[in-house]
């Protein structure tokens, strides 16, 4: 295999997946999940990488995207990722438009390992041997049977020893019921376990800093987005007026949004998605700017072990309910958590995933 190999023109397909029951946050319910599938032929191998975004992903990839990157080296992934942000300059880089280059950028890295016959993580070069996880879940039209169901399966059945649930119901004002959902998730998973939550931005300033005095007594150490990711300066407020880790992040869909956050003190910890902030060149970036500034950073769903296990910062990687599941039909090649960690590799070329078109056929809408 020489440098000289070019990768073809990306294909795209879109595959929703309806959920096992109606799912809610603190500012959003949803009953179905939509994954945006892209592939990059080179030579003898497919690489696969996707995102959960609209449909509108699988245009962008197929009209502004695919020939940016047909013909190119399929060793110079940054190369292309930086072309492809080029290429979207006049439709916005931030939102759907980073969701379609993160699901390329994500398959040429794969294209690419599998090109070496390598597991991703010996390409990127690994800090560590497995990932911890934690189970995430507990949505807010969850009722207490359910919710109890949950959590501790994640314990007992995969061996995850943190779990985080969704607070903020209805834009923050249920705060009672959120307080009572948390103490029974306490009870659910016992003292030994991290209990975290996540208010997708419901909460207003004031309110978040009350309820992270009540979270706290429940031994809650995870406040996930109290408020909107978008006002930094109040994230750094709160974040002076707590004592459990304040933590944004999976919103951020370019390399200066990630460094306005850190610069303006709003994290106890970095998050990013590879599937939104431009893919796993962009995602070893940002845990690049955390470590710079001393801090951890999170994977944020969709389990890519391989780029998490490649820096050395790493805290942990969320397990979601919705993206593990989804992988699990569509994907032949999931790895599983053992001990509370996954391992990437297993001697498997590339993210060792494999499209299952049989299962998947039935989901697929374009």
């Amino acid at each position: 295999m020489t440098r000289k190999e070019t990768v073809e023109r990306p294909e795209t397909a879109v595959y929703t997946v309806p959920t096992d029951a109606p799912e809610a946050d603190g500012t959003l319910s949803w009953d179905s999940t939509t994954l945006v599938l892209a592939t990059v032929r080179c030579g003898p191998v497919t690489g696969t990488g996707y995102t959960y975004a609209p449909a509108a992903a699988a245009h962008i990839i197929d009209d502004l995207l695919a020939d940016v990157v047909a013909d190119c080296p399929a060793f110079d992934v940054p190369r292309m990722n930086e072309a492809m942000q080029r290429a979207v300059r006049n439709a916005g880089l931030p939102g759907v438009a980073a969701q379609a280059i993160s699901a390329v950028d994500i398959a040429l890295w794969d294209c690419k390992a599998r090109l070496l016959d390598l597991p991703l993580i010996d390409l990127l070069g690994a800090t560590r041997e497995d990932v911890p996880v934690y189970g995430s879940g507990g949505f807010t039209t969850y009722d207490a049977d359910r919710q109890d169901r949950q959590l501790p399966d994640w314990a007992e059945e995969e061996g995850i020893p943190r779990v985080k649930i969704k607070v903020g119901e209805s834009w923050g004002r249920c705060e009672e019921r959120d307080l009572r959902r948390v103490a029974e998730a306490r009870a659910s998973v016992g003292g030994p376990s991290a209990l975290y939550v996540d208010a997708n931005g419901a909460y207003n300033a004031k309110q978040a800093v009350r309820v992270a005095a009540a979270l706290a007594d429940e031994g809650v150490t995870w406040f996930e987005e109290p408020v909107s990711s978008d006002h930094l300066d109040t994230l750094a407020r709160i974040r002076d007026h707590v004592t459990i880790d304040v933590t944004v992040g999976e919103y951020g869909y370019t390399l200066p949004y990630f460094e306005h956050m850190l610069a303006a003190g709003a994290v106890d910890c970095l998050q990013a998605d590879v599937t939104r902030c431009g893919g796993i060149t962009v995602w070893l970036r940002t845990a690049a700017l955390a470590q710079a500034r001393g801090l951890d950073i999170s994977g944020h769903c969709a389990p890519h072990a391989h780029a998490a296990a490649a820096v050395p910062n790493l805290r942990h990687l969320e397990w979601f309910h919705d993206h593990v599941r989804i992988e699990r039909i569509l994907f032949d090649g999931v790895r599983y958590p053992g001990g509370g960690s996954i391992t990437p590799g297993g001697g498997e070329p590339g993210l060792g995933l494999t499209l299952n078109t049989e299962r998947a056929q039935q989901y697929r809408v374009s």
